[in-house]
């Protein structure tokens, strides 16, 4: 259902009084409360409005405080710039006076201020706690070897890797031969 322009034209008018687009047939305007035709209001709706309502009376405060309810950004935004020049002022002024006004009075080292041989030694390293722990009798398995730079293997560690080495190609191939063997023998029939 699609409103025909033409009709539509037709079943809409313009508010005499305040030009708002309206229906056709409406009595009253629903914007303003004026007959649509001429403009006239028959009946005053703001005292009808005002008798109803009580309307309170609002005083100059609560007329800024309602103002900054509706329009809270705008006031955190003017209240932080407000703040930054207060601050820049400040500062100007600090560095102004400095400047300006130096102080007569001699100046006073550190070491009168401050009493640094009570103060114990922060950069001192604590010491190690005593570890209990169990290595089952065989200290070698606790070492901790330091690869540094420019080490050499030692001969008799490389001796035993070779060694160790040796060790591990050979095996592997006389299990392959032992495991062979019976792999070529006939599989037996199960018994029943």
């Amino acid at each position: 259902m699609t409103a025909d322009p033409q009709n539509l034209s037709r079943d809409r008018i313009a508010c005499a009084s305040c030009r708002h687009d309206i229906d056709a047939a409406a009595k009253l305007c629903p914007y303003c409360g004026a007959d649509p035709r001429t403009g006239e209001k028959p009946v005053d709706t703001q005292a009808m409005l005002n008798e109803m309502f009580h309307p309170r009376e609002v005083t100059t405060s609560d007329t800024v405080i309602e103002f900054a309810r509706q329009r809270q950004g705008v006031v955190i935004a003017l209240a932080v710039l407000v703040v930054i020049l207060l601050l820049a002022g400040l500062h100007e002024f600090v560095t102004r006076r400095n400047a300006r006004d130096v102080s007569a009075a001699a100046a006073i080292p550190l070491t009168e201020v401050t009493d640094l041989s009570n103060q114990g030694d922060d950069n001192k390293p604590l010491p190690l706690p005593n570890l209990d722990y169990q290595f089952d009798g065989h200290p070698q398995t606790m070492h901790t070897f330091v690869v540094e730079p420019g080490a050499v293997t030692p001969p008799e560690v490389v001796a035993a890797q070779q060694a160790a080495a040796a060790q591990t190609t050979t095996a592997p191939a006389a299990q392959q031969t032992t495991t062979a063997q019976p792999a070529a023998q006939p599989a037996r029939p199960p018994a029943h």
